[in-house]
């Protein structure tokens, strides 16, 4: 089964999309199988990030703004992809450290996530985006 995921995004910061996910596993009656995610973006990733406390998310983004600041930082002006805007270079980069693919197994017909844990695409770029998550349950 496979499925394309699209998600608003409004700025900088994590996305959860968990309740979807799980909704549509849930939809697919399967017992055992692995979940694969994948961000159709190089400048969004994915993540699986603690979602009790809404503080994680915002540090998160803080510390990945500090060590990637955008292309007006004076510590960034070795860059030379900068025609896309100050924030377009380094979301390149933080979605080249971050993982922009997820496998998560199902087991006894739902995701195997921990208590605390959540699906999340980590949008890098100022504006507001419509992302795309290709899931496949195999």
């Amino acid at each position: 089964m496979h499925r394309l995921f699209e998600i608003a995004t409004n700025g900088p910061g994590l996305y959860e999309f968990t309740r979807e996910v799980s909704k549509w596993v849930d939809l697919a009656n399967v017992d055992e199988a692995l979940l694969t995610l994948f961000i159709r973006h190089t400048s969004a990733s994915l993540l699986i990030q603690e979602n009790a406390d809404p503080e994680v998310r915002t540090d998160l983004t803080e510390f990945f703004h500090r060590l990637v600041p955008p292309t007006t930082d004076p510590t960034m002006g070795y860059l030379t992809h900068t025609y896309e805007g100050p924030d377009d270079m380094p979301a390149h980069i933080k979605a080249a450290i971050l993982p922009v693919s997820l496998q998560i197994p199902v087991i006894s017909g739902r995701l195997a996530l921990g208590t605390w844990q959540g699906i999340y695409l980590f949008e890098h770029r100022r504006a507001a985006h419509r992302r795309e998550v290709a899931a496949l349950l195999r």
